[in-house]
């Protein structure tokens, strides 16, 4: 009996402390919005271009998060201070006559002070707008700032994914099949290695499932990949707002109407499976229908 009650008190507990977590993650959220759409209002800047730049920064870091911070971009102190020799918070003023991008104050303290939220997002904001306010102009802007194509395309996808939800935290997933049809798994990741194109180590999870099967994206994300590879057959590859890449691999074919660039929803199908093989289109494998889809 006393076993049976230690057992309940484990499970409210835990019960109440996921709905707590969930309740601070909200929090945290509407208040990273807020400041989001208050430096839209001064710079005229999307909040979800911010909200973008945020997460790719997050993504990147390897630092511990502050909790008492908001914001993860960091500019460095080149950027921020340019030439002068201090490199101590101070009047924009004055960091304005030493060139760089300039650090900016945000929040009305006459002070610009990197380690600022305000202050951080709004000279980030301050520095897009000198671009421009079009797409194109965001786009070159963080070219400009970042000097790498998959940052940006990165950055702009997160963007269209906030824009489309009005949220930051598109967390929910799914497993790659419905439940209500046949299949079977197990963790194949680095095992049988393959010889075809040359020696190389097995990175895909194999899910055997009928041949036709629909194939669900597990998670939030957009289309970056689709097409045929002679060593995945018919695939498609989705990034997720945390830079993971999700990879679908011999399919049967693709949902009508899915192009690269399009936003996928977690549990929306995308294919159906396909049979494994290497090749040119049309080739099939080992494994005839019931065949198998390659996820990673």
């Amino acid at each position: 009996m006393i076993a049976k009650c230690l057992a309940m008190i484990l499970i409210i507990f835990f019960l109440l402390s996921t709905i707590a977590y969930a309740e601070e993650n909200v929090d945290i959220d509407q208040e990273k919005i807020t400041l989001y759409k208050q430096i839209e209002a001064i710079t005229l800047i999307p909040w979800y271009y911010l909200a973008a730049i945020n997460r790719y920064e997050a993504n990147i870091s390897d630092k511990e998060p502050d909790i008492d911070q908001l914001i993860a971009i960091s500019i460095s102190e080149e950027k921020w201070y340019g030439l002068s020799p201090n490199k101590q918070p101070m009047q924009e003023e004055f960091i304005s006559l030493f060139g760089g991008m300039g650090g900016k104050d945000g929040n009305g303290d006459d002070i610009a002070d990197p380690a600022n939220d305000y202050d951080t997002l709004y000279t980030m904001a301050m520095y897009i707008q000198q671009q421009g306010y079009t797409t194109q102009d965001i786009r070159t802007a963080l070219w400009n700032y970042y000097k790498r194509e998959l940052t940006v395309l990165s950055i702009m996808n997160y963007a269209e994914l906030f824009k489309t939800y009005q949220k930051i935290s598109l967390d929910d997933t799914a497993f790659p099949i419905p439940k209500s049809y046949n299949y079977s798994y197990r963790n194949t990741w680095g095992g049988d290695a393959r010889g075809f194109g040359g020696r190389r180590i097995h990175e895909g999870t194999d899910i055997f499932a009928g041949y036709g099967t629909p194939v669900r994206a597990t998670t939030y994300g957009v289309i970056e990949l689709k097409g045929w590879n002679k060593f995945g057959g018919w695939r498609i590859g989705i990034r997720d707002i945390y830079n993971r890449y999700h990879y679908y691999a011999h399919l049967n074919g693709f949902a009508d109407g899915l192009e690269i660039g399009d936003i996928v929803e977690a549990g929306q199908t995308i294919g159906s499976v396909g049979s494994s093989g290497y090749g040119p289109p049309g080739t099939s494998g080992k494994f005839p229908p019931p065949s198998t889809l390659w996820f990673i």
